[in-house]
């Protein structure tokens, strides 16, 4: 019995800006798709993670400027998002089991000498995995996100997403990714967002994927999170903080960053301007730029 659904390759013909040969890998019983431009043999890896409720077109902008440094750049579409494998099931969505798969992912293409760039829920991720896969990761770009245990209470602006996206009859990905932009998008962008998902059968990761967040001390992942911090706060390794200036959700989520890790000493980090939470989908040309310098004033 198929536990999973594909959203049918024609879902995602002529998506305006992303012209990348897709690629896939099995993760247990589910495949998972992700971008890899640049040479393969490349000397660095550059890690996009995106979150929620987006999938890897979120950094079309930003995966060939990176992939023109001679970076090998990988953007995976996280299960139940983009063009990967979408579980039926809704339990399968938990916070440990969205990291194993991560995990596996990375394990499975055997990438090293990686610098992450992380945003949204692809800093509860990809944050964690640096932590369980530190030899694999040589430099952290941390960018509206951050890695809750539960112990600070949640914004309100999150308490309000959290109740609409469990109380709405359709959950309007695209509409969301634009209210989380400052600038307003084309209906051709707000159709890419929404193209991995035909109906709400589709939805199940995005539906939960709001509810698995620490908001209280004893969350599953509470705990793991946070010995993650205690392993944060003596990451010598170079680490940036990019957020912008129009996300009430993250905004000064840096500042626990910037104080907390040491790596994150003396590093040039940035403020966004005239961005909200999707800002590689506004800035993401700039966000290329700021990446490869960071990478370029690190050397490791």
């Amino acid at each position: 019995m198929q536990t999973y659904l594909e959203t049918p390759t024609g879902s995602f013909e002529n998506l305006q800006g992303y012209n990348f040969s897709p690629h896939f890998i099995s993760i247990g019983e589910f495949k998972m798709h992700y971008v890899d431009e640049g040479p393969k043999d490349a000397k660095e890896v550059v890690l996009l993670l995106h979150g929620e409720p987006s999938w890897s077109y979120l950094y079309r902008k930003m995966i060939l400027p990176l992939s023109e440094k001679d970076y090998r750049v990988i953007a995976p579409d996280l299960i139940g998002f983009g063009k990967s494998d979408k579980p039926t099931d809704p339990t399968l969505y938990t916070y440990k089991n969205h990291v194993n798969w991560l995990k596996d992912f990375i394990l499975s293409l055997d990438l090293q000498r990686i610098t992450l760039f992380c945003q949204d829920w692809g800093g509860l991720l990809g944050l964690r995995a640096v932590y369980e896969l530190d030899p694999r990761f040589i430099r952290v770009c941390a960018s509206n996100t951050f890695l809750p245990t539960g112990d600070i209470p949640p914004k309100e602006e999150f308490l309000k997403w959290l109740h609409f996206s469990q109380e709405v009859s359709k959950l309007p990905v695209g509409k969301i990714i634009q209210n989380g932009c400052v600038t307003k998008l084309s209906p051709e962008v707000i159709k890419a967002y929404d193209s991995p998902f035909p109906d709400e059968s589709y939805k199940a990761g995005a539906r939960k994927f709001p509810t698995l967040v620490p908001i209280t001390p004893d969350n599953p992942e509470s705990e793991n999170n946070r010995k993650a911090w205690e392993y944060y706060k003596s990451f010598k390794k170079p680490f940036i903080t990019m957020f912008s200036d129009s996300d009430p959700i993250t905004k000064g989520g840096d500042i626990f960053f910037r104080r907390m890790v040491p790596g994150a000493k003396g590093q040039k980090h940035t403020i966004i301007e005239g961005a909200g939470h999707f800002l590689q989908e506004e800035k993401g040309e700039l966000l290329a730029e700021l990446l490869s310098q960071f990478i370029k004033d690190n050397p490791v």
